[in-house]
């Protein structure tokens, strides 16, 4: 479940909200608006950095300004306003959908979406490895065992790995050790991008690995997709799965860049 996904079904008291599918969908049909401004750039304004389009500050959907607090994330930003041509797409513009996740929902309701980090570590898809083909698990123990051992010990904490689908509850202890950590992500922007490279990947662990540095942005991914490059490389890919997979590498990346430089 990405941010966007989250924030539209639960509050923060983690209620559920009505289904936001008939609305997508609505949405979907209405034309793209055409590009409306000459130029988006950068401008530094008390205190943050604003996505300026032609001078004028950009809003959310939600009405609050465009401005973060990294120059970097603002930088991103302005990039994908700018190289919009004849209609604003949002489909194409992965930073500029997150950030405004972050500012109009992750902002008040961020101690839900840590809540839901630390529920995700208790079913990490890296505690749970394949029995077989050999070169499979030879595989996970290679690329998996350094970055588990690793996460474990800047925690203080071990996680139960299971063979197959059958559920490992975690120790309490680990989901603590996890939520503080987690607590020191700040919202919203490094929080949302967390949060996504976590559903990206399938893993709060290997979220921890990229925000701790332990694993550098294309690292994470290949580590991430180990199962299925195994999988592509004994039945090869076809071009749809092929297509599928570079989007969300853009919204990884996207993520990414929130979680290190929001």
């Amino acid at each position: 479940m990405s941010i966007d996904d989250f924030l539209a079904r639960f509050g923060a008291a983690g209620q559920r909200q009505p289904d936001p599918v008939a609305a997508a969908q609505k949405a979907m049909r209405n034309p793209l608006p055409a590009r409306f401004y000459e130029t988006a750039a950068v401008l530094e304004r008390d205190g943050l950095f604003h996505v300026a389009l032609d001078g004028r500050t950009a809003r959310t959907p939600a009405r609050n300004p465009l401005a973060v607090a990294s120059r970097a994330v603002a930088e991103a930003l302005a990039g994908e306003w700018q190289a919009q041509t004849g209609r604003i797409d949002p489909a194409i513009m992965p930073v500029t959908r997150l950030v405004n996740s972050a500012l109009d929902g992750v902002a008040d309701q961020h101690e839900a979406v840590r809540a839901e980090i630390v529920r995700y570590a208790g079913s990490d898809a890296l505690c749970y490895r394949a029995a077989e083909p050999e070169a499979l698990v030879e595989r996970q123990d290679a690329l998996w065992g350094p970055v588990l051992r690793d996460v474990e010990a800047m925690l203080g904490a071990r996680f139960v790995l299971a063979q197959g689908v059958m559920f490992a509850a975690q120790p309490q202890a680990t989901l603590d050790a996890v939520a503080r950590r987690v607590a020191g992500i700040a919202a919203p922007l490094a929080l949302a991008g967390a949060h996504n490279v976590m559903t990206l990947t399938g893993s709060a662990i290997l979220m921890l690995a990229l925000a701790d540095g332990r694993l550098d942005e294309e690292a994470c991914w290949a580590t991430a997709h180990l199962d299925e490059d195994y999988q592509i490389g004994v039945w090869g890919q076809d071009e749809e799965a092929a297509q599928r997979r570079a989007v969300r590498r853009r919204e990884f990346a996207a993520a990414a860049l929130l979680l290190l430089r929001g």
